[in-house]
Protein backbone atom coordinates (compact mmCIF):
# COMPACT_ATOMS: atom_id res chain seq x y z
CA UNK A 1 0.00 0.00 0.00
CA UNK A 2 1.34 3.49 -0.78
CA UNK A 3 1.47 5.28 2.41
CA UNK A 4 2.11 8.70 0.16
CA UNK A 5 -1.60 10.53 -0.62
CA UNK A 6 -1.79 13.46 -2.78
CA UNK A 7 -4.82 15.30 -3.73
CA UNK A 8 -6.75 18.59 -3.84
CA UNK A 9 -8.15 19.77 -0.45
CA UNK A 10 -12.00 20.29 0.50
CA UNK A 11 -12.12 22.19 3.44
CA UNK A 12 -14.98 22.32 5.74
CA UNK A 13 -15.87 23.55 9.29
CA UNK A 14 -15.96 22.02 12.79
CA UNK A 15 -18.74 19.62 14.37
CA UNK A 16 -19.63 17.86 10.67
CA UNK A 17 -21.33 14.99 11.66
CA UNK A 18 -22.34 11.69 9.89
CA UNK A 19 -26.19 12.93 8.86
CA UNK A 20 -23.88 15.69 7.04
CA UNK A 21 -21.69 13.28 5.82
CA UNK A 22 -24.60 10.93 4.67
CA UNK A 23 -28.11 12.42 5.26
CA UNK A 24 -31.01 9.79 7.33
CA UNK A 25 -32.77 8.95 3.94
CA UNK A 26 -30.23 7.90 1.90
CA UNK A 27 -29.13 4.70 4.55
CA UNK A 28 -31.39 2.32 2.85
CA UNK A 29 -28.01 0.89 0.96
CA UNK A 30 -24.58 0.13 1.59
CA UNK A 31 -23.31 0.95 -1.95
CA UNK A 32 -20.54 3.37 -2.15
CA UNK A 33 -21.75 4.18 -5.51
CA UNK A 34 -25.41 5.12 -4.77
CA UNK A 35 -24.28 6.77 -0.76
CA UNK A 36 -21.84 9.18 -2.80
CA UNK A 37 -23.94 11.36 -4.71
CA UNK A 38 -25.58 12.69 -1.72
CA UNK A 39 -22.18 12.90 0.59
CA UNK A 40 -22.40 16.29 2.17
CA UNK A 41 -25.60 17.67 0.54
CA UNK A 42 -26.51 19.73 3.51
CA UNK A 43 -23.50 21.60 3.02
CA UNK A 44 -23.61 21.65 -0.63
CA UNK A 45 -25.29 19.90 -2.88
CA UNK A 46 -22.98 20.26 -5.27
CA UNK A 47 -19.88 19.32 -3.33
CA UNK A 48 -20.11 15.43 -4.12
CA UNK A 49 -19.70 16.38 -7.87
CA UNK A 50 -16.49 18.31 -7.50
CA UNK A 51 -14.39 15.94 -5.10
CA UNK A 52 -12.15 14.26 -7.29
CA UNK A 53 -10.76 10.81 -6.55
CA UNK A 54 -7.43 11.22 -4.26
CA UNK A 55 -8.82 14.50 -2.92
CA UNK A 56 -8.60 15.02 0.64
CA UNK A 57 -11.25 16.41 2.80
CA UNK A 58 -10.11 18.49 5.71
CA UNK A 59 -12.08 19.61 8.48
CA UNK A 60 -12.23 21.40 12.30
CA UNK A 61 -13.03 20.11 15.02
CA UNK A 62 -15.00 16.87 15.97
CA UNK A 63 -15.60 15.68 12.33
CA UNK A 64 -18.02 12.95 12.35
CA UNK A 65 -19.65 13.33 15.62
CA UNK A 66 -23.06 11.93 15.47
CA UNK A 67 -24.88 8.28 15.43
CA UNK A 68 -22.43 5.34 14.69
CA UNK A 69 -23.76 5.05 11.13
CA UNK A 70 -20.97 3.05 8.66
CA UNK A 71 -22.16 4.39 5.50
CA UNK A 72 -20.45 7.88 6.28
CA UNK A 73 -16.90 6.65 5.30
CA UNK A 74 -18.71 3.91 3.09
CA UNK A 75 -20.03 7.40 1.02
CA UNK A 76 -16.77 9.06 1.00
CA UNK A 77 -14.60 6.15 0.21
CA UNK A 78 -17.33 6.18 -2.89
CA UNK A 79 -16.57 9.93 -3.73
CA UNK A 80 -12.88 8.79 -3.73
CA UNK A 81 -11.47 10.61 -0.86
CA UNK A 82 -8.24 9.44 -0.07
CA UNK A 83 -7.92 10.42 3.28
CA UNK A 84 -9.22 12.82 6.03
CA UNK A 85 -7.20 15.50 8.07
CA UNK A 86 -8.98 17.16 10.74
CA UNK A 87 -7.97 18.76 14.16
CA UNK A 88 -9.96 16.03 15.83
CA UNK A 89 -12.88 13.36 15.17
CA UNK A 90 -15.98 11.46 16.89
CA UNK A 91 -14.72 8.52 18.44
CA UNK A 92 -17.43 6.02 16.63
CA UNK A 93 -16.61 7.69 13.33
CA UNK A 94 -12.89 6.90 14.16
CA UNK A 95 -13.48 3.36 14.41
CA UNK A 96 -15.94 2.73 11.24
CA UNK A 97 -13.53 4.77 9.09
CA UNK A 98 -10.60 2.63 9.90
CA UNK A 99 -13.21 -0.57 9.18
CA UNK A 100 -13.59 0.60 6.42
CA UNK A 101 -10.48 1.43 5.43
CA UNK A 102 -10.70 5.13 5.17
CA UNK A 103 -7.43 6.80 7.07
CA UNK A 104 -8.11 9.75 8.86
CA UNK A 105 -5.35 12.19 10.62
CA UNK A 106 -5.41 14.21 13.58
CA UNK A 107 -3.21 17.16 12.96
CA UNK A 108 -4.25 20.53 15.07
CA UNK A 109 -2.53 22.90 12.14
CA UNK A 110 -3.05 27.13 12.20
CA UNK A 111 -6.04 28.18 11.49
CA UNK A 112 -7.08 29.36 7.83
CA UNK A 113 -3.31 27.37 6.66
CA UNK A 114 -5.24 25.17 4.28
CA UNK A 115 -7.45 26.51 1.57
CA UNK A 116 -10.07 24.92 -0.92
CA UNK A 117 -8.37 23.81 -3.49
CA UNK A 118 -4.86 23.85 -1.93
CA UNK A 119 -2.56 20.48 -2.93
CA UNK A 120 -1.56 18.45 -0.40
CA UNK A 121 0.47 15.57 0.25
CA UNK A 122 -0.08 13.04 2.85
CA UNK A 123 2.04 10.84 4.29
CA UNK A 124 0.07 8.13 6.27
CA UNK A 125 3.19 6.56 8.04
CA UNK A 126 4.99 9.90 9.53
CA UNK A 127 1.78 11.40 9.27
CA UNK A 128 3.98 14.56 7.41
CA UNK A 129 1.27 17.07 5.48
CA UNK A 130 2.47 19.29 3.09
CA UNK A 131 0.86 21.84 1.54
CA UNK A 132 2.71 22.11 -1.36
CA UNK A 133 0.40 25.14 -2.12
CA UNK A 134 1.55 27.33 0.31
CA UNK A 135 5.01 25.32 0.74
CA UNK A 136 4.15 24.47 4.45
CA UNK A 137 4.12 21.49 6.39
CA UNK A 138 2.94 20.11 9.80
CA UNK A 139 2.58 17.08 11.49
CA UNK A 140 -0.18 14.84 12.26
CA UNK A 141 -0.72 11.92 14.72
CA UNK A 142 1.11 8.86 12.59
CA UNK A 143 -0.86 6.07 11.73
CA UNK A 144 0.42 3.12 13.84
CA UNK A 145 1.39 -0.36 11.62
CA UNK A 146 -1.64 -2.18 12.24
CA UNK A 147 -4.04 0.56 10.94
CA UNK A 148 -2.25 0.83 8.30
CA UNK A 149 -2.49 -2.71 7.28
CA UNK A 150 -6.26 -2.30 7.95
CA UNK A 151 -6.09 0.34 5.56
CA UNK A 152 -3.89 -1.55 2.64
CA UNK A 153 -6.72 -4.62 3.27
CA UNK A 154 -9.60 -2.08 2.18
CA UNK A 155 -10.91 -2.26 5.90
CA UNK A 156 -11.64 -4.57 9.19
CA UNK A 157 -13.54 -7.54 7.13
CA UNK A 158 -11.18 -8.01 4.09
CA UNK A 159 -8.31 -8.22 6.15
CA UNK A 160 -9.69 -10.55 8.57
CA UNK A 161 -10.90 -12.94 5.31
CA UNK A 162 -6.95 -12.21 3.72
CA UNK A 163 -4.92 -13.65 7.15
CA UNK A 164 -7.74 -16.75 7.48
Amino acid sequence: MTTVLEGNAWVLGDHIDTDVIIPAKYLVTFEPERLAPHCFEGLDPELARQIQDGDIVVAGKNFGCGSSREHAPIAMRGLGASCVVARSFGHIFYRNAFNRGLPLLECDWPKNTVKKGNRLRVDLESGKIENLTSNQTFQALPIPDFMREIIASGGLIPQVLKNQ
